[in-house]
């Protein structure tokens, strides 16, 4: 099994193989399964994923049980169907259906964890504009979800990809460095360039916290996929650019994985710290729960008395 980033691309190098062929042949010796199931199992979360993102953008959207989230990936695909946006018809789908994705997971519909249900947004967003612009056909777009699969379960492995145990860095920082590997692979990007992709998307949202209002995947997480998309597509562009990452992407997951451990308890998924702690933020959860915050979620005090 590949251990490191560093494993992977000297593979690719002596092999002469793209990422997503070393995954798959990695996966058929350790599941003992055949090619042809392999491929259909990843074909079939692509399906689940190209569904998602549609539910969440047709007729008037979904809603979350909650009511706090739902129908803004269909104000975006209005918005998008005007013309007239400051970021572009591109930026715009890949924000259309990362926040459709994640509307439909906080609805109870089914989603694609890559690599969690809170950060199910970010890949599909970033697929569905590599797939416009490259005119990727399906067997592509399953290419696309294998190769950022490796960089996933590397940060799994060597980190963690929780936001209970690293905050949303770990969740939406890891989909969007695995999505701007996997976009840059699909443009024809070497597997340095796939990893120089991985480090600077990461590297850009290190330290990025996870304080979901009332304890839930609703606010502000589903926007937070947005930041991850887009984050993604312009970390791709550099690498493809020739712009590099002055610190490896290996030695990247790491700093994140330090980080994650000293982040307060309260800005990991807590729902006791951040935006979750804010008048409005401990509002909500009273309308939906009916009860208050016990201790005050940003005293460093309260947080060590939680974890001793």
């Amino acid at each position: 099994m590949y251990e490191t980033i560093a494993d992977l691309l000297a593979a690719a190098t002596a092999q002469q193989k793209p990422i997503s062929e070393l995954i798959i042949e990695q996966e058929i010796k350790l599941s003992h399964s055949s090619r042809e199931i392999i491929w259909a199992t990843m074909g079939k979360n692509l399906e689940v994923m190209h569904e998602a993102a549609i539910k969440g953008a047709s007729g008037a959207g979904v809603t979350s049980a909650t009511g706090i989230s739902g129908g803004e990936a269909v104000l975006l695909k209005k918005y998008r169907e005007k013309g007239q946006s400051l970021s572009g018809d591109t930026m715009l789908l890949a924000m259309q259906n990362a926040v459709a994705t994640n509307e439909v997971n906080a609805a109870m519909g089914i989603i694609c964890a890559t690599p969690t249900a809170g950060s199910a947004g970010t890949l599909p967003g970033v697929l569905s504009v590599v797939t416009e612009r490259l005119h990727l056909q399906r067997d592509d777009q399953i290419r696309f979800l294998f190769c950022a699969s490796a960089f996933g379960m590397i940060v799994a492995n060597q980190a963690m990809i929780a936001g209970a145990t690293g905050g949303c860095q770990a969740e939406v920082g890891s989909a969007s460095a695995m999505g701007a590997a996997a976009a840059v692979e699909l443009a024809g990007g070497t597997p340095e360039q796939a990893a120089q992709a991985f480090a600077m998307a990461m590297s850009n949202l290190l330290g990025l916290v996870c304080d979901p209002v009332a304890g839930l995947v609703e606010v502000p997480c589903i926007k937070r996929n947005v930041v991850g998309a887009v984050n993604a597509l312009t970390a791709a562009d550099m690498a493809l650019a020739g712009l590099t990452s002055q610190i490896p992407a290996d030695e990247v997951i790491l700093a994140m994985k330090r980080i994650g451990q000293n982040l307060p308890a309260s800005l990991r998924e807590t729902g006791l710290g951040g935006l979750a702690a804010t008048p409005t933020g401990i509002a909500l959860k009273m309308k939906i729960f009916g009860q208050d915050v016990s201790i005050h979620p940003d005293d460093e005090n309260n947080d060590s008395a939680r974890e001793s």
